[in-house]
């Protein structure tokens, strides 16, 4: 048999398959049921694929990859019936990802897509890939009777190998599950009776040809009757020409009636070449004019599908650039304001700061007045009124003191006063500091208070450096001035111990002590010295009477 009448054959049992696909049809796309209503009216097949091709872009904005698949394999089909094999192959490859394997709703899509694919690579030539689809389709099928059918579209492949064992075996299993089914049986019947006769020109076939005639007379079976109207004319064409005639006569006259294109040129074929030579020559010119048709139209819609693709494509890469341009603008946007609100941001974040910089600038100008201040009220407190305090014990208690050391002494106090601002010099730490140390103490003594010192060796202040022996100076001055002031002691008593890292004095007193002493700014000073030292002052609480304090400093 001719491939034209063969594509007839497998066209015939697929398409009616094809109806299944709308059971469950997608909802909200007024497209996808269009594309069914041209689907089924057969004259106006290019319209259904038009409305697929629409239902497709439809369901790919809603992201209903079922829906996009199950368009694609209605466009495939399509393609395929009107003879664009290649675009029948790419259509259905792409509806393969729209589906997923493991959902059983989907295997019904999956294999019918699959088989189309297997019919048009069939129909390219390219039989051993058309194999492999078939298989893929009977793989994911569950439904026997589309198995079988694939199963016949398989048979009908290695029938064009040519491997006839191969066909034989798979006719003779279609066989054995269709006994119910009178159609799907003539069809069996005749597969195996023509693939014997191809194997073996000998065998006669005719019995089988005509039993599975018969019952599809009575089935109204017009694409079988179209099917074994050809095989009889073949087989007849070298033993019988009158019959053969016939029954290309009967094929043509079914053909016409199911309005198949391709099977009305193979009849034309076989009645050119069993007629006549007069005969013939009409029939030729027939056949001219039909096949002329039939490519013009098969052109026509393989330019049509592949123009609705190309326009669909071009719109859909149009949206997505508009869409990609739109998306830019936003950014664009975006970075627009960004870049404001930073700026903005920076703006208040700078007048902020300087702000803040403006106010920590005055606070620290307020700091260092305020330090400036504390410096000299220090200086003065310890300079100024502790050297007054100093002096005034020395004339209370040596009313014989000289005139002369007197008004030495007072213009010590007012050129320390004048020059407050600078560093005094009246003590010189590099030179008999314990002589100076004992002199300072000792002014403190009187009548009413004795001072007792011990301890204080000029060997004791080796390796302490100028600055330490100056403040420890104040600090035992302040310590003196307040003694003097407040205690009303009778005995004061200085002990001054060294050891391994740090010098340490004792001072104690048999007065009032400081139970109920405020802590003014002599007190204060002396803590904030001997603390710039990096050493430590101590007053013992437990005392019932008197005062002891321990001071303690580093060597360095």
């Amino acid at each position: 048999m001719k491939p034209l009448c063969l594509l007839s054959f497998l066209l015939m049992f697929f398409y009616s398959c094809t109806d299944r696909i709308r059971e469950e049809k997608p909802k909200d796309n007024l497209y996808y049921d269009l594309a069914f209503e041209f689907r089924d009216n057969k004259k106006i097949p290019d319209s259904a694929f038009f409305y697929f091709n629409k239902a497709k872009e439809v369901f790919f904005q809603q992201n209903d990859s079922l829906g996009v698949g199950r368009c694609l394999v209605n466009m495939g089909i399509i393609s395929t019936n009107r003879g664009d094999y290649f675009g029948a192959q790419e259509i259905s490859l792409n509806a393969i990802s729209h589906f997923d394997k493991k959902k059983e709703d989907q295997s019904y899509y999956i294999h019918s897509n699959y088989n189309n694919l297997g019919i048009a690579t069939h129909n390219l030539g390219n039989y051993k890939d058309a194999l492999k689809f078939y298989d893929a389709a009977i793989e994911s099928c569950k439904d026997s009777v589309d198995i079988r059918l694939y199963l016949n579209n398989k048979g009908k492949t290695y029938q064009m190998i040519p491997d006839y064992k191969e066909a034989l075996k798979i006719y003779h299993q279609i066989l054995k599950g269709v006994s119910k089914n009178k159609k799907e049986y003539a069809r069996a019947l005749t597969n195996i009776s023509l693939t014997k006769w191809l194997q073996d020109s000998t065998y006669n076939a005719a019995p089988d040809f005509l039993k599975a005639l018969h019952i599809r007379e009575e089935e109204n079976d017009f694409w079988g009757q179209n099917s074994s109207y050809s095989h009889l004319s073949d087989f007849y064409a070298k033993k019988q020409v009158d019959s053969a005639l016939i029954y290309a006569h009967k094929m043509y006259a079914a053909a016409t009636k199911i309005n198949s294109a391709d099977d009305k040129l193979a009849a034309i074929r076989k009645l050119i070449k069993l007629s006549p030579p007069k005969v013939a020559k009409a029939y030729f010119q027939t056949y001219q004019n039909l096949n002329d048709s039939l490519q013009i139209a098969r052109n026509l819609a393989k330019n049509q599908f592949a123009l609705i693709r190309y326009e669909t494509e071009k719109h859909k890469t149009d949206f997505l650039n508009a869409q990609a341009e739109n998306i830019q603008k936003r950014n664009n946007i975006l970075v627009q304001n960004f870049i404001l609100v930073i700026l903005a941001l920076g703006l208040v974040s700078g007048y902020l700061w300087y702000r803040r910089r403006k106010k920590m600038l005055l606070q620290e100008k307020e700091l260092e007045v305020k330090k400036t201040e504390l410096k000299y009220v220090k200086k003065i407190h310890d300079r100024v009124a502790n050297k007054v305090y100093h002096v005034m014990s020395e004339v209370e208690n040596s009313p014989e003191m000289d005139r002369d050391i007197l008004l030495d002494k007072l213009e010590i106090l007012y050129n320390i006063s004048r020059d407050i601002s600078y560093e005094s010099k009246e003590l010189d730490t590099a030179k008999d500091y314990a002589g100076q140390l004992s002199e300072m103490l000792q002014s403190y003594s009187s009548e009413f208070t004795e001072v007792l010192i011990v301890g204080n060796e000029e060997e004791l202040w080796e390796c302490i450096d100028n600055a330490g022996k100056a403040e420890l100076f104040y600090i035992l001055q302040e310590l003196m001035t307040n003694m003097s002031k407040h205690s009303k002691a009778e005995t004061v008593i200085l002990k001054f111990q060294r050891n391994d890292l740090d010098i340490n004095i004792l001072y104690s007193d048999d007065g009032i002590g400081m139970k109920d002493v405020q802590k003014k700014n002599g007190l204060t000073n002396t803590e904030n010295r001997i603390k710039s030292i990096r050493g430590t002052i101590t007053f013992d609480h437990t005392l019932k009477k008197g005062l002891g304090i321990n001071l303690s400093f580093p060597f360095s």
